[in-house]
């Protein structure tokens, strides 16, 4: 069993209740628009940290992230990708990706509109954070507690942050 916080385009703000909200976490996924490396490496010296680029990271996060990132968590299938769009209207960039082998878990970030939906075409959990950064439109912070236990999801929580 693993409990997992997940969060998006912080665009290099830094909240210490990002610690807070993560303690009882036993990794961070960071869907993209981090923005800085420092930020970038205060989460990963915290809790192990999955990430990938978003169109607002630079050359040094676009080294230390990919744009796409597919792994296992616990018997879950994870799939990660910042412009990534919704059920029903995936961006094109990745649709054929999640059409011909869907994930368990979609995440994805960019519209900093926070979205925790089940996609009954694809059989799949998709996850959008929302913003956790101050940067845009938003009216809310948000971020994301999942936990992963075998090929199940529990304890989802949104945890908004003003």
């Amino acid at each position: 069993m693993k409990k997992i916080g997940i969060l998006s385009d912080t665009h290099s703000f830094w909240d210490e209740r990002y610690l807070h909200y993560f303690e009882c976490c036993d990794e961070i996924w960071h869907a993209g628009d981090i923005c800085s490396t420092e930020l970038a490496e205060r989460l990963a010296a915290f809790r192990p940290l999955r990430a990938v680029c978003g169109n607002c990271d630079g050359g040094d996060l676009r080294l230390m992230f990919p744009e796409i990132l597919r792994f296992k968590c616990e018997e879950v299938d994870v799939l990660m990708k910042h412009i990534g769009g919704y059920p029903g209207r995936y961006d094109r960039s990745i649709v054929r990706q999640l059409t011909t082998r869907p994930p368990q878990l979609f995440i994805s970030g960019h519209s900093h509109i926070l979205k925790v939906q089940y996609d009954k075409t694809l059989n799949l959990l998709h996850i959008n954070p929302g913003a956790a950064g101050i940067q845009g439109w938003q009216k809310e912070r948000t971020l994301v507690r999942l936990t992963i236990d075998g090929n199940h999801f529990t304890d989802c929580e949104v945890i908004t942050l003003g």
